[in-house]
């Protein structure tokens, strides 16, 4: 072997690229960008059109129908989801996986600037890549409060907010944007607030205050030429706020009459729409978010030195102080700290292992040196990948641990084997290295192909289980190159005399004679390949565990999503449900009652909210969910409360919620229908949260105002008139901007707020006649009811049932379930033309298990074709795949032996196990099958070489298993939420390979001996072959 040669001819040389190999990975090891999880592209885009004081139908009618007809054909867009409420539209655009997002985006935009001209008063769309909901970005919550003894409002600093601590947190390197939200005002308005009454009294008609609010407007006249020079000529008709009071409206004996007298000219917020609070008090909440490729423990450090900073100087002056809440970091240290733990006791075994066989110390280090160079070696590639330092490559890297001492088991162990036959140490280097070269590439390539599919899985989870793939393909690989040329180079010069005393040579010897005579004849050799292949694949078929999506990676929170209904004011809301939730929480808060609390926070909007509670004990964050349920959520009027302990997982869509999308044009109808899907649903899983999207009742009050035309044009108006009225009696009529030079207000005309219907009707109006009438004269109001909140999906009218099932049942249970017992009680209620979407994790299960189960095909074919091309045999590389079925039954005994201790279904990560274990388990196939036709090359007859193969190989069959086993086990043993991500990927590999070991050992050498005929039978073959030829 060229490479080995050249190692031990040159030793300098190779001693200087091992320490340039190790001093480079471990510097940039502490350079790479540290976080939670990989970065995951996620193929969304978002859109938000605002319409201020609009219902929502008219939101569906003038906004959402554009919107979507505008959108249709795109590229790769696989669903449309639109909700529209009071105030605006909010479109998530979801696409298939491997579309060219920044393409799509341009696309969007472009389709979006040829909308149809939109109200007048409606925000423009904003387009933003990613979607909604999305927390991958997130770097960490913090929530500015005021200190006590401070007398002023919160939206008093929204200046202070945007001039001063945006522009200072987003200056943190790392730091890509900050969202701030304080759950009130949406923002300043110049609001002009009449008089309805002083109106009528000096016969001022409101349609043309509005009018001449609206044309007081700056206008620039062009250029014109005074002599030598170019003079700029404008109209300033825009009024300055603070003058706006002295517009003259109109002019009555001689005296004006102005638009103070009869209203009031303010900047102030608009209407409020929510409430915050963070453990207990007012608060804006602002969420800092990262740049793709920042450090996140670093940044965070940052942005915490900036947040004292400001907390020290500004925001005291201000007597103000931002608090943190969500903090990344400790999730990101504690997944860390249990994965290194795990990664240095899997070292630790493996080494400890390795010495009970070898017995000899420096052999033992010559072997363990491959994980060093190997796992520092990857990180080399990681950083030239642009990837990241998280639990994922991580654990890829506590897998590999094992796995990277298999290659330099079996050169060492062949260098000893012929330097206890009396070979030169050099000589014996060079030729153990060469003699297994080829077996020792031939697992190598099977291993790193075996990951390709990985690499092709064109999904979420694709992009979430590249860095295992990526992490133990590249150590693998090094581990390689460490066997064949620094072994080798340190066998030569560092180990001592050997002797040809092995302890365990007679278990070796044992062994191959009991493998030797259960295969002896050809009536065993099929009783043992029936046996070994039929079992497996049967057991395999009805021990599989169900199903699931990804594993529920706890947090130390509990989540929790508030409805109530839209109609509930800010005020009813702050005072009714935000103020009792918060002197719920205030025992747990101080102390006084357990479990202890971290902190919490409460955000509303107009029809629901979110609530996030972290304990100081994760160990007691179940049972804060159960306070939460049964006790704190509980007996508030016009609320509802879902809780559930946050998972980690959950921003790449691993949150196990079910979503059922009843479609139908008849609203009532569909009503039903979702009415009857809740029924059923408690009926067959009782207890099991449904949530529905909208509501399913038209609860939500209106004033509706029915015009009478015939009395509307006797007095000089019609129907668009009186829209405009109504809007300006309502939440105001926007009239046009105000812009004073650094930024833009919106210029809104509305009367003094009125508390009744009766008010409403009796407010007076001017006619275009002069005469004054009641607003009742003109047009009747009726209190009726209407939908808060309105659902599309894919175009069509939609409620979404989101259901989320107890996390010890899978979701192929829960999708059976509902399968038979939920969706044809449903479909029998919905009207003739409804239908049913199913959605959520279910469907995500459904298209990961399409592509999964192709790649699987595919990586079973790359091994065969790579196994065929190494050996040169088609029946070679037949043989090794033909063992895959004991893996596969040892992944599956092993998962069943799990779920006798803690629930594990079989999810997506623990099917990624299946995957890598192909490229596991054929390596000892592969040895046996090398070693074989390698003597039957020197001339041993058919049953002598399998003989000799497994006498020879089966100390570094087993060596490297049991290192492999060892350094995976405590990934497999070890407690802690965390531990969830991998145990059941551990399990398959761990009982992989134990089992395939096991039983490959004796399914191999019958599978090889398998047309063999013994020296007599195929002497008479010959003969007859010879008489045939000579007649």
């Amino acid at each position: 072997m060229a490479l080995t040669k050249a190692a031990i001819k040159n030793p300098a040389a190779a001693g200087v690229a091992v320490v340039f190999a190790v001093l480079l990975g471990t510097f940039l090891a502490s350079r790479l960008p540290v976080q939670l999880f990989p970065d995951i592209e996620n193929p969304r885009i978002a859109i938000q059109a605002g319409w201020r004081a609009a219902a929502p139908k008219e939101v569906e009618a003038e906004i959402v129908e554009p919107i979507e007809s505008v959108l249709q054909g795109l590229t790769g867009l696989e669903t449309m989801e639109v909700n529209a409420g009071r105030g605006g539209a909010w479109v998530n655009l979801e696409f298939t996986m491997g579309t060219d997002m920044n393409k799509v985006l341009i696309d969007v935009i472009s389709r979006m600037s040829s909308l149809p001209p939109l109200p007048r008063d409606a925000e423009p769309p904003r387009v933003m890549l990613g979607g909604w909901g999305g927390d991958a970005t997130a770097l960490t919550y913090f929530f500015l409060q005021k200190l006590p003894g401070n007398p002023n409002h919160l939206d008093d600093y929204a200046g202070l907010i945007e001039d001063v601590l945006r522009p200072e947190l987003e200056s943190v390197p790392g730091v890509s944007s900050v969202e701030a939200q304080s759950g009130r005002a949406a923002q300043e308005e110049l609001q002009v607030i009449f008089d309805p009454w002083k109106a009528a009294d000096l016969g001022i008609q409101l349609p043309a205050i509005s009018r001449q609010l609206a044309s007081a407007r700056d206008v620039s006249g062009g250029f014109t030429d005074v002599g030598r020079r170019r003079y700029t000529l404008r109209f300033v008709g825009e009024y300055k706020p603070a003058d706006l009071s002295e517009l003259v409206l109109e002019w009555r004996d001689g005296q004006p009459v102005r638009l103070g007298d009869i209203a009031e000219v303010r900047v102030g917020p608009s209407d409020s729409r929510g409430v915050t609070t963070q453990n207990g008090n007012p608060a804006v909440s602002m969420r800092i978010n990262r740049t793709n490729d920042a450090n996140m423990l670093a940044t965070l450090e940052l942005v915490k030195q900036k947040v004292a900073e400001l907390n020290a100087t500004k925001l005291k002056n201000e007597q103000l102080v931002l608090v943190q809440s969500f903090d990344a970091s400790v999730f990101v240290y504690r997944a860390l700290n249990l994965l290194g733990g795990n990664l240095i006791l899997g070292i630790l075994l493996a080494v400890g292992v390795l010495w009970w066989f070898m017995r000899r110390m420096r052999a033992t280090l010559i072997v363990a040196a491959a994980i060093p160079i190997s796992l520092l070696s990857t990180f080399v590639v990681l950083s030239a990948a642009g990837r990241s330092v998280n639990v994922i490559s991580l654990a890829g890297l506590a897998f590999a641990t094992g796995m990277v001492l298999d290659a330099a088991i079996v050169v060492l162990e062949n260098i000893v084997r012929l330097r206890e036959k009396g070979l030169a140490p050099e000589e014996a280097s060079e030729q153990g290295a060469g003699q297994v070269w080829g077996a020792l590439l031939a697992s190598t390539a099977t291993t790193v192909a075996i990951f390709l599919p990985v690499f092709f899985l064109n999904s979420v989870e694709g992009q979430v289980f590249g860095d295992l793939a990526l992490t133990i393909a590249v150590a693998v690989v090094f581990s390689l190159l460490a066997a064949i040329a620094i072994v080798p180079l340190a066998a030569k010069l560092w180990l001592p005399p050997i002797s040809s005393e092995d302890r365990l040579a007679h278990v070796w010897e044992k062994i191959t004679t009991r493998v030797m005579a259960l295969t002896s004849t050809r009536a065993r050799r099929w009783q043992v390949i029936g046996g070994f292949l039929l079992v497996p694949i049967a057991a395999t078929y009805f021990l599989l565990p169900n199903l699931d999506y990804l594993p529920p990676v706890k947090r130390d929170a509990v989540d929790v999503w508030m409805n109530f209904p839209s109609s509930t004011n800010t005020k009813t809301i702050e005072k009714d449900i935000v103020n009792e939730l918060d002197r719920r929480m205030a025992p747990y808060m101080s102390g006084e009652r357990d479990p202890a609390l971290k902190n919490y926070y409460i955000i509303t909007w107009p029809h629901g909210g979110t609530m996030g509670v972290r304990v100081e004990d994760m160990d007691q964050a179940k049972e804060m969910e159960r306070l939460l349920r049964e006790e704190i959520l509980v007996d508030i009027p016009d609320f509802q409360g879902f809780a559930a302990r946050g998972n980690l997982f959950g921003q790449f869509g691993g949150d196990r919620r079910i979503a059922l999308h009843l479609q139908s044009r008849d609203a009532d109808g569909l009503m039903r229908a979702a009415a009857r899907g809740v029924e059923v649903m408690e009926e067959v899983m009782p207890g099991t949260p449904v949530q529905t999207n909208p509501g399913l009742s038209l609860s939500e009050p209106e004033l509706t105002v029915r015009p009478n035309d015939r009395a509307m044009l006797e007095q000089g108006w019609n129907r668009q008139d009186m829209g405009g009225l109504i809007r300006t009696l309502g939440n105001g009529l926007y009239v046009g901007e105000y812009f004073d030079g650094e930024k833009r207000l919106d210029v809104i005309f509305r009367a003094q707020p009125w508390s009744t219907p009766e008010q409403l009707q009796n407010t007076p109006l001017v006619t275009p006649r002069g005469e004054v009438v009641p607003l009742s004269q003109l047009a009747s109001v009726e209190r009726t009811v209407g939908p808060g909140n309105l659902r599309r999906v894919d175009g069509r009218r939609t409620i979404t049932l989101n259901i989320v099932p107890p996390d010890d049942i899978s979701l192929e249970e829960v999708r059976a379930q509902l399968e038979e017992d939920v969706l044809p009680k449903i479909r029998e209620a919905l009207p003739d033309d409804g239908s049913i979407l199913v959605g959520g994790n279910a469907s995500d299960l459904d298209k990961a298990l399409i592509s999964l189960s192709q790649n699987f095909l595919l990586a079973l074919l790359i091994l065969f074709l790579l196994m065929s091309a190494l050996f040169r045999s088609l029946r070679d590389a037949g043989l090794v795949l033909l063992t895959v079925p004991l893996a596969t039954v040892g992944g599956v005994l092993a998962l069943q032996l799990l779920n006798l201790i803690s629930f594990q279904p079989l999810d997506l990560l623990t099917m990624i196990g299946f995957v890598i274990l192909l490229g596991l388990v054929v390596n000892n196939a592969i040895l046996l099958v090398h070693q074989t036709r390698a003597a039957e090359g020197a001339g041993a007859s058919r049953v002598e070489a399998v003989e000799q193969a497994l006498r020879l190989r089966l100390r570094p069959i087993f060596m490297s298993t049991l290192t492999s086993v060892f350094g995976m086990l405590p990934l497999l043993v070890a407690p802690g939420e965390g531990s969830v991500i991998y145990r059941g990927l551990a399990a398959v590999i761990v009982g992989g390979m134990a089992v395939s070991t096991l039983f490959t050992l004796i399914l191999l050498p019958a599978l090889l001996q398998t047309g063999h005929l013994p020296l007599p039978q195929f002497s008479r073959l010959r003969h007859k072959l010879a008489l045939r030829s000579s007649q």
